[in-house]
């Protein structure tokens, strides 16, 4: 039986897949997995946005409401959220931002490509998604 919890968690990875319209073939296994935090989704939404960073463009530390899965389409990212290593995403991957994390770094390494990818924020209905950290 699929819960709603399992739902939550697998819906959007599959709709950034598709999102993205690669011509790769479908993965055969999972891109990324992460277990969530035992919440009470009454009265949640998910708002999915794409970024597109500029090269050499960066980001200034952030926080959301809630938790974020972010899925890189294009380029590469580097991105560090607290109590995570500051690590370089490329195009397939996915990275997690826990609930009350600070997005610290979010920037384009490259001096010539974009970068874009797409963030599912999962919050409370009615608050601001992105605050200054």
């Amino acid at each position: 039986m699929l819960t709603r919890r399992d739902a939550i968690a697998s819906t959007p990875l599959l709709l950034l897949l598709q999102a993205a319209g690669s011509a790769q073939p479908a993965p055969r296994g999972p891109i990324f997995q992460q277990e969530l935090p035992n919440l009470n989704l009454d009265d949640w939404q998910v708002t999915v946005s794409e970024i597109v960073q500029a090269p050499g463009q960066a980001g200034r530390p952030h926080r959301h409401p809630g938790f974020v899965l972010v899925y890189v389409v294009d380029g590469e990212l580097v991105t560090k959220v607290s109590g995570q290593a500051e690590t370089a995403y490329k195009a397939g991957q996915v990275f997690w931002e826990a609930p009350g994390s600070t997005h610290e770094v979010s920037r384009n390494p490259s001096d010539s490509k974009p970068v874009k990818f797409v963030a599912f924020i999962f919050a409370k209905k009615g608050l601001q998604l992105t605050t200054p950290a």
